[in-house]
């Protein structure tokens, strides 16, 4: 989730959800869990925020979702379900940038040079690039997990500082065996099925290693 202001980003009050209860990909139920717990939380925080100053305080002006008539009609079931016409919804649609509101069975077709489509792309392409960074982030941390988690010996004060010292499993990966091994605070064996693990147990031990 992402928040514009005065057609600004507003970093601030970006968002982050891990889906709970979705079953497979299923983008509609998602999106109806991930609008469903915004929204609670500005109802929780509608009294007390004004007060208080929560970031969920106060309703939108506009809630734009990504996509077509499906996931408008998603955003609309959720905020009436949760008693909150009247915030104002819109879908955008990417193939042919159509702009989709409730109530109306055809897209608005909003000229291409408009300062107003050229705003709602700039919500829709900075959720996409925000969303992007996540999933790269998250990746990212699998990968180094399933990498440097089994290796015997390698807990997570040495897997920190390996990463620290070397920056990624990427560039632990294109250091040869003598190099590890010369790790001073790393025990030969741990450096040997670390090199083994991060080259998929192939590879030759040089015998004067020991």
């Amino acid at each position: 989730m992402v928040v514009m202001e005065d057609g600004l980003a507003k970093r601030s009050d970006y968002r982050r959800f891990k889906v709970r209860r979705q079953e497979g990909q299923d983008d509609f139920a998602a999106m109806e869990e991930v609008l469903t717990r915004r929204f609670r939380r500005y109802l929780q925080e509608r009294d007390e925020g004004a007060r208080k100053g929560k970031r969920f305080a106060y309703p939108p002006n506009l809630l734009l979702v990504d996509g077509g008539k499906g996931q408008l009609g998603v955003a609309v079931r959720v905020l009436e379900e949760l008693g909150l016409e009247e915030i104002s919804v819109a879908a955008l649609a990417k193939r042919f940038e159509e702009v989709y509101v409730p109530g109306q069975p055809e897209p608005l077709r909003v000229p291409r040079d408009s300062e107003s489509l050229y705003l709602l792309q700039q919500v829709r392409d900075e959720a996409h690039r925000f969303a992007i960074t996540y999933h790269r982030q998250l990746r990212q941390k699998k990968m180094t997990k399933s990498a440097l988690d089994e290796v015997p010996g390698l807990g997570p004060t040495r897997r920190s500082r390996l990463l620290k010292e070397f920056g990624s499993v990427k560039k632990l990966r294109e250091r040869s065996l003598d190099e590890l091994l010369a790790v001073a605070w790393l025990p030969d064996r741990v450096a040997r099925d670390l090199y083994e693990r991060l080259h998929g147990g192939a590879g030759t031990i040089d015998s004067r290693n020991g």
